[in-house]
């Protein structure tokens, strides 16, 4: 089975609850798998101490990951209207798969949180998409055809699924939301599916 990576970093579990959903639509197309992988936090003292797999949830992503997937979809929480530092890092050590050309070709989406409805949800899903324009990759966002992008109150963005947290405790995902988060990842696989059985 070819696998869709998703890839994300998350601190409020928001990012997570999406990450788990676009891997749902990865696999409602025959033939697709999801690959769940996740990021450690940035620091001089993380980096030292951090062990290689997380007491909890998936692993860490390793550049062998990217290579082996047929698609790719990144998440991050929106950090000033951006992704967060530790996904941004791990990218930044991909030069070597930019070099051989290891994700050129390959389909690509993107997926973000803010604690707010204005915190820069569309500036962090663009700014998740330049090092994969530059790695090459097709960008995937998601069509008005998917009309929870024209009934949302919350989340939900053409450029890719997003979530209005809110404060602490987070506010749970909407149904649109979910919706999307779902779209996305069966968008995704299904292309990339169709990538995968092209000679």
């Amino acid at each position: 089975m070819a696998e869709v990576l998703v890839l994300y970093y998350s601190t409020n579990e928001s990012v997570a609850k999406m990450a788990r959903l676009v891997a749902r639509g990865v696999e409602e197309v025959p033939g697709m798998t999801a690959r769940i992988r996740t990021v450690p936090k940035v620091s001089a003292i993380c980096e030292a101490i951090e062990e290689s797999i997380p007491a909890e949830g998936p692993p860490y992503a390793v550049p062998q990951d990217l290579e082996e997937c047929a698609g790719l979809a990144l998440g991050s929480p929106t950090h000033f209207g951006n992704m967060a530092a530790p996904l941004k890092y791990f990218l930044d050590g991909t030069g070597s798969q930019w070099f051989s050309g290891a994700l050129v070709g390959k389909p690509a989406g993107v997926f973000t949180s803010s604690s707010s409805a204005h915190g820069g949800q569309e500036a962090t899903l663009l700014s998740m998409m330049v090092p994969l324009f530059h790695h090459g990759m097709l960008l995937v966002g998601l069509p008005y055809t998917e009309p929870e992008l024209l009934t949302t109150q919350s989340g939900g963005t053409p450029y890719g699924p997003s979530h209005v947290a809110g404060g602490k405790p987070s506010q749970p995902l909407t149904v649109e939301e979910k919706h999307l988060c779902i779209a996305l990842g069966r968008r995704l696989s299904y292309i990339a599916s169709r990538l995968v059985d092209t000679p």
